[in-house]
């Protein structure tokens, strides 16, 4: 176990304290084809406002595997696949959650989570139960077990797929990385709670398309009022230590985001190279 290197790219980049550069994607295979062979840390499949399609997703994780890279690699896949999933933390599901890490995703973008119940939920959704005694018990895991194609894709046994399926940074040796969206004011005033009682959190995504709609002021990103709800967001996480992230960045503003205190940085997807090379440009990831 003290001998499998570190899976999740996007963890490792964090962990060396470095921005983790990634993008959501279209789960398509062409897609994911073409991810498999870029420079990103992870890629986000996007099935939010896509179709959720376990079977496609699951075709999308095998085309990112490029043998080559494997045997160049071992273990680590050079981008990481993850997914947002369709459900609203109101509704407090997890079904999706476990089948997509079922079928190896390394991570799951939960949206518009609001309060500290949606937050444990998504969280838990990511973890294993485990009786009461045990070390890092809270948030309590409530995912199925299923873990046969997980542990294939990782390349790893059983047991030690159980060791490293859970959530960073909470578990120093976990590799799932759950990201939560802040899309609402409710969501941005509660998440000092969440931030605080919710431990396990990997990365806190802003959702400014939904946040500046019910703001008034839809997609207008760059808006007086718009900026000041996302500067309460990043200063929430810089309090705890938590990763924020920022969804749309792009050459323009990719100097800005990284100085406002952003890490988990999101692209278009796989045609936006110039945006990447912009975002790398700015954290120094050269």
């Amino acid at each position: 176990m003290a001998d499998l290197p570190r899976l999740n790219n996007v963890i490792r980049a964090l962990e060396a304290g470095q921005h983790a550069l990634t993008c959501f994607a279209p789960a398509e295979i062409s897609s994911a084809v073409a991810m498999s062979a870029s420079k990103y840390d992870g890629c986000v499949f996007e099935m939010e406002h896509n179709p959720w399609d376990g079977r496609l997703l699951r075709d999308c994780l095998q085309y990112m595997l490029n043998r080559a890279q494997v045997a160049k690699a071992g273990l680590v896949p050079p981008v990481a696949p993850m997914v947002r999933i369709p459900v609203n933390g109101v509704e407090m599901a997890q079904w999706q959650a476990k089948q997509a890490l079922d079928m190896g995703c390394y991570g799951i973008v939960f949206p518009h989570i609001s309060t500290v119940e949606e937050a444990a939920n998504a969280v838990g959704a990511c973890r294993y139960p485990r009786m009461k005694d045990a070390p890092l018990y809270e948030p309590v895991g409530i995912r199925g077990d299923g873990p046969t194609a997980a542990a294939r894709y990782w390349g790893l046994s059983q047991q030690d797929y159980y060791k490293k399926a859970d959530v960073w940074p909470l578990n120093k040796e976990g590799e799932i990385f759950c990201i939560l969206q802040i899309e609402d004011t409710r969501g941005v005033e509660n998440l000092d709670a969440m931030l605080k009682d919710v431990p396990g959190i990997g990365a806190i995504l802003i959702g400014e398309g939904d946040l500046s709609q019910e703001l008034g002021y839809p997609r207008q990103y760059e808006h007086k009022v718009v900026l000041e709800w996302m500067k309460r967001i990043v200063d929430t996480c810089k309090k705890h230590n938590v990763v924020v992230g920022h969804p749309h960045v792009e050459t323009g503003n990719a100097e800005r985001i990284v100085k406002e205190g952003y890490r988990f940085l999101m692209m278009a997807p796989v045609q936006s190279y110039g945006h990447f090379t912009a975002a790398q440009k700015a954290t120094g990831r050269t």
